[in-house]
Formats: C-alpha cells, sequence, structure tokens
C-alpha cells in the first residue's frame, strides 16, 4: 500500500501537468507553437517510421559516450592524481580555476577550426566538459578520505598500491560518482548546444531542420528524444553505482585480505 501511494505521488504532477498541457492546447488556450503531447508523439512516430529517428539517435549516442568516457576517463585520472601528488595538484588547479567557469560551448568554433564538423569535434568538446566536474570531484574525494582509513591500513602493513585500489578509492567512490553524474548531464547539455550550432548528423540536427520547417511538433519531439537518453543515461549510471557500491565496507578484515 506504502509503495502504490509513494508511486502515485511520484507521478501525479508529471501526468497531471501533461493532461493539462493537452486539453489546454485541445482548447486553443495556448499559442501555436507549443505543441501539445499527442501532436509530439506523432511527431516522433513519424520520424522513427522513417529511419530519421534511429539515425539521429545514433549519432548523438556515438558523439556522447565517446565523449563521456573520455572526458571522465582524463578527469579522474588528473584529478586522482592531483589529490595525492602535490606537483600535480598545483600544476592542474590554475588550469582549472581559470577554465571551470567559462562554458564549454564558447570552444566550440576551436574545436570545429581543429577537427571539422564531423564527430570528431562534438567528441571533442563533450570530452572537454566532461573533465572538469569529474576532475574536482575526483580531486576533493581523495583528499577527503578519513585518514584513519589510511593509518589502520599502514599499521597493518597494507602495501602502498594496494593501499590505494583497497582503501583510498572504495572510499572516494561516493564522491567520484557524484562527480560522473554532473559529468554526464554536461556531456547531454554541451552536445544538444554543439549539434545545433554545427552538425549534419544527430538529434540536435533533428530539432534544428524542425525549427527551421516551422514543425514546431517535430522540435519537440527531438527534445522529448534527446530528454529520454539524458535519463536514461542516468538511470544506468545510478543502477551501476548502486551495484559497485553494495555493501561497501571498510573493515579491518577487508584492509588486509
Amino acid at each position: 500500500m506504502k509503495k502504490a501511494t509513494a508511486l502515485i505521488e511520484k507521478w501525479l504532477l508529471p501526468v497531471g501537468l501533461i493532461v493539462a498541457w493537452e486539453a489546454m492546447g485541445r482548447a486553443a488556450a495556448l499559442p501555436t507553437y507549443l505543441s501539445t503531447p499527442v501532436q509530439i508523439l506523432a511527431a516522433l512516430w513519424e520520424v522513427a517510421r522513417d529511419g530519421e529517428l534511429s539515425r539521429a539517435v545514433l549519432a548523438s549516442l556515438i558523439r556522447v559516450i565517446a565523449g563521456f568516457a573520455i572526458g571522465t576517463a582524463a578527469g579522474m585520472l588528473a584529478g586522482l592524481g592531483a589529490g595525492l601528488v602535490p606537483g600535480v595538484r598545483n600544476f592542474f588547479d590554475p588550469l582549472v580555476s581559470l577554465l571551470f567557469a567559462v562554458p564549454k560551448i564558447a570552444f566550440l568554433p576551436v574545436f570545429l577550426i581543429l577537427f571539422g564538423i564531423g564527430y570528431a569535434s562534438k567528441i571533442a568538446i563533450v570530452g572537454f566538459s566532461c573533465f572538469f566536474p569529474v576532475f574536482i570531484a575526483s580531486r576533493y574525494a581523495v583528499m577527503s578520505v578519513d585518514k584513519m582509513f589510511v593509518w589502520a591500513a599502514q599499521s597493518m602493513g597494507t602495501p602502498r598500491g594496494k593501499m590505494f585500489f583497497r582503501v583510498v578509492i572504495p572510499a572516494a567512490a561516493p564522491q567520484l560518482f557524484a562527480g560522473v553524474r554532473i559529468s554526464l548531464a554536461h556531456a547531454f547539455v554541451v552536445l544538444f548546444a554543439a549539434e545545433l550550432i554545427g552538425s549534419h548528423a544527430g538529434i540536435g540536427e533533428l530539432i534544428a531542420e524542425g525549427e527551421n520547417a516551422a514543425r514546431f511538433d517535430l522540435m519537440f519531439a527531438g527534445i522529448v528524444a534527446f530528454a529520454f537518453l539524458g535519463f536514461a543515461g542516468d538511470r544506468l549510471l545510478m543502477a551501476l553505482r548502486a551495484r559497485l557500491l553494495k555493501g561497501q565496507s571498510l573493515g579491518t578484515e577487508e584492509l588486509v585480505s
């Protein structure tokens, strides 16, 4: 009963808003450019039926997955190094402080000049955007590890390499995943803007096509497709987090096993 009540409470507001949106659209109480949910679903079916949606989704997925993987890996390696080694920290901190507040999409013209208008420039700008939140999360995650864990492992003679993988990384993992989750959101935001500005394929190009043709239903259909991909990616990441961190423990038996 409690689960059913919680489920109703969770979906009551979004479903209510969609129903109200559709009703107001049918009553001509909304601007013509604000397509109703039924019209958006019809546009989605239209582009799905002719294969245009699958091609756009595939192009966007390749870009976002590749850029996210590259940027996250680089940010984590640099962040962990900065958290552990003062020299690495002194090298990266000024650079990150200088660039972090700059909207990453502002660098798109540079990446377009370097890599062209195809996949490489989109992957590069996504990876560049993902680097910063993961770097910051990794840096502070390592530096905030409880020293008691490290001292306990040292007192038991745990080798330095083993201590890093069995003590530092597990203790820092929750904060690391927080940075990775923010990185994933950045990946979709930046890709969306990059595909709108210059692209021959992808969901962003589909949205631009709808805007140029005054097909607002098609434009919203692309936005819904982007939202679904972002939601699915976030859910997959959270499922991976729950699996990897399930039963996480730093007991003394685990430190020396």
